[in-house]
């Protein structure tokens, strides 16, 4: 008994001891107030530190979970070091693969050979590119104050030093495309022109249709009355690289330029600027009307390249080689002349053919020149030159008729084979219509009431003013079309072309979607009428050895109307009736040229004592 007292009194001791062992530690703490004691905060020295803290990316275990930046993949961002192998700055890209490593030498891709100053390239690494680079200071290619230019940069290196010139266009007929319309006897007091009001028997109005109508407009794709145009909407370009205008296309995100993205093509156009030629100006003139010669009938793409001088004897590489500009002369960037179908005046409305054929029109200058057909002189108050000068137009083939029910290879315009061209009747090798003309004309504008003709059965939308005893006689191009017409007001409608030509060639389609575009229901009732135009005729003169009279002077007989009867100068009565005024029934000969012998006589007889008109 006494052993089991012994064992438990020693048992008990140790316990004892044991106990005051732990009692006798440091007490648990919270130094840094943060609400965890020691136990659990692995560092009770910072508030910002426990385990209810959110752990960042910084090199700390901030939660104490034993865990240092879980989530960061491990990775405290510092500046990249281009050459270390390391992901420096944490975002997934190291070294050179870093786009903060791309102007670092140790990351250059470039092996520097001699500066090549034309290419686009800076081919010696030195940050500077073709003539930019001071290598090139000598080479011919750098001469130009354009050679350094970069299509990167156009328009406004362009603007940069040709501010003036920029601000002149932009108030030009060629970019603002409506202007004051002096000629014009219809509304002259209204700004006219093809952006706005101007409506004919080709692709009818612009309206609904900037996309395709405004291809050849000489800006970079908006507008010019676009809020967002300003002066870099001006593709000076168009006109000053032929290269250039030939390769310009509608792009994908509505504007205008090369399809190419070829960087030395590009540049190239920019530093190889010059004049106008006529490449620059037929690249949308001679395809006027939705191809080569269609609307003109004097010009076509031919006209490049000529080298007939009967095809033109002017446009001819061969001869004249004449550039646009050396007859349409520019003034501030306005240019001089138009045709009668043309609304708004720029510089000028007339180019007069003596700028160059200096006295032709004094009344002896053909005989002071030695020509043959001195007789000429004699027409000089009343016939212009063209009459005379242009036999034939049409000489690649030219539109004379369009028809918008059908599309260009016959189909009916149902949409059922998709969208296209309206059909164009074409012809070649056509003889003039002689027309007097006073230089004014009444070319029809959207929105007025159409008139018919009874005496064609047409109704006109581009006619010359003029009658024998006022204007000249001049060649024009006759064309109709087949177009549709309100039936309420008598509106000529201006069919959606967009539609049309890009859409569902559908034309009931296209003339609803046109209505609404006037402002009218889509379901106003329409008809399909024949329209006329008349396109003066100033191109494609040919050698003046070929000019035949005979083309007007001929078949006097007073048994048909010949030409000059049709234009005015029939006799006022039956020949007898005329010739007994003086001669009662005696018999003579009665020839035109006898008749006619009555003027160099004294007589006083003047024209209009057998016309109906009379002659200074």
């Amino acid at each position: 008994m006494k052993k089991v007292l012994a064992t438990i009194s020693v048992l008990f001791l140790l316990l004892t001891f044991s106990s005051a062992t732990v009692f006798a530690g440091k007490p648990a703490s919270d130094r840094d107030g943060d609400g965890y004691l020691s136990t659990v905060d692995c560092d009770d020295r910072d508030a910002t530190i426990n385990p209810g803290a959110t752990e960042i990316c910084d090199g700390v275990d901030n939660n104490c979970d034993d865990v240092i930046d879980e989530g960061c993949g491990g990775c405290t961002p510092v500046s990249e070091i281009c050459d270390n192998g390391i992901d420096d700055d944490c975002d997934d890209a190291i070294d050179c693969a870093d786009s903060n490593c791309t102007a670092d030498p140790a990351c250059s891709t470039c092996n520097p050979i001699p500066e090549n100053c034309t290419d686009g390239v800076d081919n010696d690494c030195d940050d500077a590119v073709d003539c930019a680079d001071s290598d090139c200071s000598g080479d011919p290619a750098c001469s130009s104050p354009h050679s350094g230019l970069l299509y990167q940069d156009y328009p406004n290196n362009c603007m940069a030093c040709h501010n003036t010139q920029f601000n002149e266009m932009a108030d030009a007929l060629h970019y603002t495309w409506v202007g004051d319309a002096p000629d014009m006897t219809n509304q002259p007091g209204t700004q006219q022109g093809k952006l706005t009001n101007a409506l004919n028997s080709y692709c009818i109005n612009i309206l609904g249709d900037w996309p395709v109508c405004g291809s050849c407009h000489v800006g970079r794709g908006l507008r010019p009355d676009d809020a967002q145009a300003d002066n870099s909407n001006i593709d000076c370009l168009m006109c000053h690289n032929a290269d250039y205008a030939m390769a310009r296309v509608r792009l994908p995100d509505g504007s205008m330029g090369p399809s190419s993205t070829d960087t030395a093509v590009l540049n190239g156009y920019l530093q190889n600027i010059a004049a106008p030629t006529r490449q620059n100006c037929l690249k949308c003139h001679a395809n006027a009307g939705g191809g080569d010669g269609i609307k003109r009938g004097d010009i076509s793409m031919s006209d490049i390249t000529n080298t007939d001088p009967d095809f033109d004897v002017h446009m001819n590489m061969g001869g004249a080689n004449v550039a646009c500009q050396d007859c349409h002369a520019f003034i501030n960037h306005k240019v001089t002349g138009k045709g009668s179908d043309l609304r708004a005046t720029d510089h000028a409305a007339e180019v007069q053919c003596t700028s160059c054929h200096a006295g032709m029109d004094s009344g002896t200058g053909h005989t002071d020149a030695g020509l043959n057909r001195t007789d000429a002189d004699r027409h000089i108050a009343r016939v212009a030159c063209q009459a005379c000068h242009i036999d034939e137009y049409g000489k690649v083939p030219t539109e004379i008729h369009r028809d918008w029910e059908f599309h260009h290879d016959g189909e009916p315009a149902d949409g059922v084979s998709g969208p296209g061209h309206p059909y164009s009747e074409m012809a070649a090798n056509l003889t003039p219509v002689l027309k007097f003309w006073n230089r004014t004309s009444h070319n029809a504008l959207l929105y007025e009431t159409a008139v018919l003709d009874p005496v064609t059965g047409t109704y006109p939308t581009s006619r010359p003013n003029g009658d024998i005893n006022d204007g000249k006689l001049y060649p024009f191009k006759y064309k109709t079309a087949y177009q549709p017409k309100t039936v309420a007001d008598d509106v000529i409608i201006s069919v959606d072309t967009f539609d049309f030509l890009k859409v569902t060639g559908d034309l009931d389609t296209a003339v609803q979607s046109g209505l609404v575009n006037m402002g009218y229901p889509a379901n106003e009732p329409y008809e399909l009428i024949t329209t006329e135009t008349y396109a003066l005729l100033n191109h494609g003169i040919p050698q003046a050895a070929t000019i035949d009279c005979a083309q007007c002077h001929s078949d006097f007989s007073v048994g048909s109307d010949n030409k000059l009867d049709l234009l005015g100068y029939k006799l006022k009565g039956p020949k007898a009736q005329v010739c007994n005024q003086c001669h009662s029934d005696k018999k003579l000969p009665r020839t035109q040229d006898r008749m006619h012998g009555h003027l160099q006589k004294g007589s006083g007889i003047g024209c209009g004592f057998c016309h109906s008109f009379e002659r200074p």
